[in-house]
């Protein structure tokens, strides 16, 4: 599975790209912690089992919570609150010390570190569940079983049809929505573009798992892609994430906060 590295410059790149689209709101603060969460992190569990084992202290106690760390969700649920706390404490040591910027000059609350721990655990296992056990994880095998492998795929009219329905609606709706007006309103359209697309990978999901577990016998989806799996992954595992570093940003742009 990936190291430490891939996992750090993942996250650390995306977080760089967020820091310079959002104008310091999401601040080297937010980078490190977000980065540091995405390796360590989940991979607590692990790195117990084997410094216990290397101490001769046994690694029963690491090996028994390596699993329940070792989890996209349970990591959350069960350390989330912990290292939030470490992380925010840590964020005003670095700002009193002056090891490392904010921008905005204020450390990461709970809350925003809360978000981070949670970017983190996701981002880790984004990398995990395509690079690790031989390419035979539990997620990425369930991924490629909604596609159609049993010979090459036959493309069903309906299909043709659902889909093309189906993105036409998205593209046609994406322009409507933000059609040249007079008063801008991003963040109004952002918004409704946002829900624009939930929508329509919601209905997407639902024609791909009704062709996959309720039609008998089971027909492709989308020929021989396995578009449910993407989705359901990526929107878990990538755009999830992100959308949690987004919502820790400082609520004020530091530029507003420099003296006329």
């Amino acid at each position: 599975m990936p190291g430490p590295g891939p996992h750090m410059m993942y996250t650390l790149g995306s977080g760089l790209g967020l820091m310079s689209v959002s104008n310091g709101r999401f601040s080297p603060h937010h980078c490190v912690t977000y980065s540091i969460n995405a390796f360590f992190g989940p991979d607590i569990g692990s790195f117990s089992e084997w410094l216990t084992s290397t101490l001769g202290l046994g690694s029963a106690l690491g090996y028994a919570i390596e699993p329940w760390i070792h989890d996209p969700f349970y990591h959350i649920l069960i350390l989330g609150i912990p290292m939030s706390m470490l992380y925010s404490a840590l964020s005003k040591f670095l700002l009193k010390k002056g090891l490392l910027d904010s921008i905005s000059g204020v450390p990461l609350t709970r809350k925003q570190c809360l978000f981070l721990v949670a970017a983190g655990s996701l981002s880790h296992f984004f990398l995990d569940h395509l690079f690790e056990e031989n390419g035979k994880s539990t997620m990425y095998t369930w991924i490629l079983s909604t596609g159609w492998w049993e010979g090459r795929a036959p493309i069903n009219l309906d299909a043709v049809v659902v889909v093309c329905i189906l993105c036409s609606c998205l593209i046609a709706d994406f322009i409507y929505i933000n059609r040249v007006k007079p008063l801008k309103l991003l963040k109004l359209r952002v918004i409704n573009s946002v829900k624009l697309i939930l929508v329509i990978a919601s209905l997407y999901c639902l024609w791909c798992a009704t062709q996959i577990y309720l039609v008998q016998p089971r027909r492709p989806a989308v020929g021989e892609e396995a578009d449910l799996g993407v989705l359901v992954f990526m929107t878990i595992y990538f755009f999830l994430p992100h959308w949690l570093c987004i919502q820790s940003m400082n609520s004020r742009d530091p530029q507003d906060l420099l003296p006329l």
